[in-house]
This record gives structure tokens, sequence and C-alpha cells, in this order.
């Protein structure tokens, strides 16, 4: 029987547009050393974000194989990646719904056995030389070329490596990962404490929701993520989502519905000031890296004021856009209550009520908006990201975070142009630090 043979797989992919021109980068690492055994990159045209990792850690688990095909079985691979996503999902600890990403996962279940695989979820500053690699290949790819191993300089920007022990391989793929293993040990000494202020319940694994289920909320079978003071202290920095409400449109002052079924109103003269006041406070305040706004007029005037002041790109996700009012759209209130009484009453009553005239419930926006929120913590891990969106699926985001109700949404003020902060930790806990802060535009 063959020797344990031990390796290290870090992997990223990225893609300059969600979906736009994507590419992947993997390093296989020696423990022992730290040292770099191979590297392997491509550009592999238009894809998302998620489908360029998934391909980044196929292309890193196929290349740790081919460096020891004598290991056979006893060849164990430790992947390191710092997509939350696939790294739950490989673990088996999240669902995979999205039809792109099952034939993906399938794949990467088969280059190895699934018991010869652990995974670890790093923050991004850590996984810089498959980063690298990434936009080495898309790089390649703009210029009309594929990725050379002979003319990478990856390396160069790989954080200082020290040897290390793989965690042993035992139990369901993933579980004995060494990014949980830490949590769990200090979520333990946590709970010992004999000074602990607050009880601290059992640690558990957020899931994302199975159909029917409310956004946000764990499985049964994961338990609830740890939350409050007994947090563990070695999860890395957090995404911290900054979210700002576009400035006014003309409907603004009025009260109208403005969602994603009506017109795509411009801000209006105030609005435009809004924009850039809030420009100024963030380029004041240094803090913002990325930006990700909603496809709607408003909030991608909104963030591009910001992004000329930081001189940064704006990224688009569909699942930030507001909710689809059906046939409220462009009325107010009083305007409704008098057309639609029966209609507003049921959804003031329910989440999974719909406006009149095939709108959306605010179940299916929480279901949208936690999805676009997976994927922005996934993709900017340890990263500042200012999101530019509107007033339903900013107070979602911190309704999820808080884990409050879904009436908690009529218990919120969000003027224009407001920011409000989230952080999400690599454990899946959140913490709302922010809300409804005007004071920039004073």
């Amino acid at each position: 029987m063959s020797a344990a043979r031990q390796v290290v797989v870090e992997a990223d992919g990225g893609s300059r547009g969600n979906p736009g021109p994507a590419g992947y980068g993997a390093v296989v690492i020696d423990p022992a050393t730290g040292e770099p055994l191979a590297e392997t990159a491509e550009y592999i045209g238009v894809a998302t974000n998620n489908v360029a990792e998934y391909r980044g850690l196929i292309a890193g688990l196929t290349a740790a194989k081919a460096l020891f095909p004598e290991a056979g079985d006893a060849l164990r691979v430790h992947v390191r990646m710092d997509s939350k996503l696939v790294v739950e999902q490989m673990s088996g600890r999240w669902k995979i719904k999205h039809p792109d990403m099952k034939p993906l996962a399938a794949r990467a279940a088969a280059v190895l056995p699934p018991s010869s695989v652990t995974y670890e979820w790093i923050p991004r500053a850590q996984n810089k030389h498959a980063d690298r690699l990434a936009n080495e290949a898309m790089d390649a790819g703009r210029d009309g070329r594929q990725w050379e191993a002979s003319a990478s300089t990856a390396v160069l920007d790989a954080p200082a490596r020290t040897p290390s022990t793989l965690p042993p391989v035992q139990g369901p793929p993933g579980d004995q990962a060494a990014g949980a293993a830490k949590a769990r040990a200090a979520l333990a000494a946590a709970r010992g404490a004999a000074d602990t202020l607050f009880p601290v319940p059992e640690p558990g694994v957020p899931d994302t929701p199975a159909p029917g289920q409310p956004a946000g909320t764990a499985s049964e079978k994961a338990g609830a993520p740890l939350t409050g003071w007994g947090s563990a202290p070695d999860l890395g920095a957090p995404a911290t989502l900054v979210l700002l409400r576009h400035g006014e449109t003309a409907l603004t002052p009025e009260k109208r519905f403005s969602g994603s079924g009506g017109t795509d109103p411009e801000l209006s003269a105030t609005g435009r000031g809004q924009a850039e006041r809030a420009a100024d406070h963030f380029a004041a305040l240094g803090a913002v890296q990325e930006i990700v706004s909603s496809p709607l007029r408003r909030c991608r005037e909104t963030a591009a004021a910001v992004a000329g002041r930081l001189g940064l790109d704006v990224r688009i996700d569909e699942g930030l856009r507001e909710t689809d009012f059906g046939a409220w759209e462009g009325l107010t209130f009083g305007e409704v209550r008098e057309r639609y009484a029966d209609d507003l009453t049921a959804w003031l009553a329910s989440p999974d009520t719909a406006p009149t005239g095939g709108g959306e419930s605010f179940a299916e926006v929480a279901e949208r908006v936690a999805a676009a929120r997976d994927r922005i913590v996934a993709r900017y891990a340890g990263r500042t990201v200012l999101l530019v969106t509107h007033v339903t699926p900013i107070k979602t985001l911190v309704r999820l975070a808080l884990g409050a109700p879904p009436e908690a949404l009529f218990r919120m003020e969000l003027s224009a142009a407001s920011i409000s902060t989230v952080a999400h930790y690599g454990d899946g806990n959140a913490s709302v630090r922010l809300l409804n802060d005007t004071s920039h535009l004073r």
C-alpha cells in the first residue's frame, strides 16, 4: 500500500463583468516546505465568477492528481479557496441549486475520492497566488492569447508560506477542514470561560435556504451560527457591506412605489447632489475597495458618482434590484389602498403575498437578495464593498443579519442616499454596524 502523500491546492477564479471575460488559476503546494509544485491557469471566455472558481478547483485537483499518479487513493489534498460558496458546497454543508454549478461540482468531486479531499475557506489576502494566476489568465484572454506558465510572475505575489501539517481526512468530506476546526476550538474555549457575559449556543453551519424556507434561515440539521460576543477571534477580516441607498428621483419625495416593474427613473437634481456628497464622503473615508450596484438607473448613476471619485469599476448584480411592485408601481400608498384595499391588507399581513398584478412577494425578494449577498460575501471576503441598491434590499440585508422576522421591514426608516453597514464573517455570523446614516448629506 502506498504511503500517504499530502499536498495543498489553492484555487481562484474571476470574471470581469459577472458574467464577463473570465479565467481561473490554481497552485499545488508542498505543505512540508511551503513551496509551489505546479501552477495552472486558463482564460475560459465569458462566464460568471462562480463558474470560474469551480473551474479553478477542478484544474487544481487535476494538477495535484497528475503530479502523483502513483499515489492513487493515498493522495490527500487540502483545498484552500476564498470562495465560501465553493468551499461550503463541496463540503456538503450548502445545497447546490444553480443548474450551472451542479455539473461543475460533480466534475470536481470525481477527480479524487471524496474522502481524499478536505476544504478550508481562507481570506482573499491569503489566496494571492491563485488570484494572480486567474488575473494573468484574464489579461491573456484580453490580449487574444492563452496563459503561459513560462511568463507567469504570480509566485512573486504569493504570501510567505510556512510548513504546515494537513488535517486528518476523516468523517464527511470537508468536515475536518482546518478553518472549521480552529473556529470550533475557539468557540469551545469561549463556552468554557467562567466570566462569559452571555450564554453561547452550540455552533452550527449556515446553509442556503431550501425551496420554501425563508432566506437566511439555517437548516434544522445544521443549527444556527453562533452570534454575539462568543464569536471565534481567528476567522479573519469580515466582508464589510456598506449599503448605500440611491439618491432621490422625482418619485421619492412623493413616496410613490418605485420598484423594478415600472419606469426606470433617473436621479433628480437633488438626487445627483446627494450622490456627489456620498462620493465626497467615501473619498474622505478611504475604506471602500469594490462597488456593486443594482442594474436600475438611479443606482447606476449613484454608483457612478462614487466610482468616479474612487477610481473603481462598478459591477452590476441583478439580485440587488428593487422589488417588482406590479400594478402598484407609480402609486402612493393611499392610492393603492383606495384601488386595491384587500390586496394591500394581505400584502401587509404576509411576506408570501405579492402586490397586485404579478409583482414580487417579500419572501421572493429575500431569497433573491440572500443569494446576491452570498455571492458578494464569497467573492469579496475580507474586503469592504459598497452596495448601491434600494430600500427593500437594504432592509432585507439588515433583517437577515439580525435574524429578525419579515415584519421588521416595516419598522426601519431608510432615507434617500443613506448609509447602513453590515459585516459578514467567515463562520456565517453577521454584525449590523450602522443604519440609515445621513450625516454626510448635511
